[in-house]
């Protein structure tokens, strides 16, 4: 009940960006850091808070789609779902404008 009542209360543009906070906790944090601080736990895992300063988070968004495979074997190939890219694009968005408060 909590949680229905919490998303309610955000606007669609925060509830989808929360969500996108959430997939980056489950699918990312193991290596990344997803918060405004710290290092990552996964040493050359860029924390997401200065991925805008290392690549256009845009050019993200067909990769997060068609499936991301990186240069490293340390990370694991996966995909989203078109509703799911959308989501964490707004949590990296938020992230580079500094507006999420995790």
């Amino acid at each position: 009940m909590v949680i229905s009542a919490t998303c309610a209360a955000l606007s669609p543009a925060a509830a989808d960006q929360e969500q996108g906070r959430r997939l980056a906790q489950l699918y990312c944090a193991r290596c990344h850091s997803i918060d405004r601080v710290g290092p990552s736990p996964l040493k050359i895992a860029p924390p997401f808070r200065i991925l805008h300063e290392r690549y256009s988070v845009e050019m993200l968004q067909e990769a997060l789609a068609e499936g991301i495979v990186t240069g490293h074997p340390t990370m694991p190939q996966f995909s989203f779902e078109p509703d799911q890219v959308g989501d964490f694009m707004l949590f990296l968005k938020s992230l580079e404008r500094g507006q999420t408060g995790h």
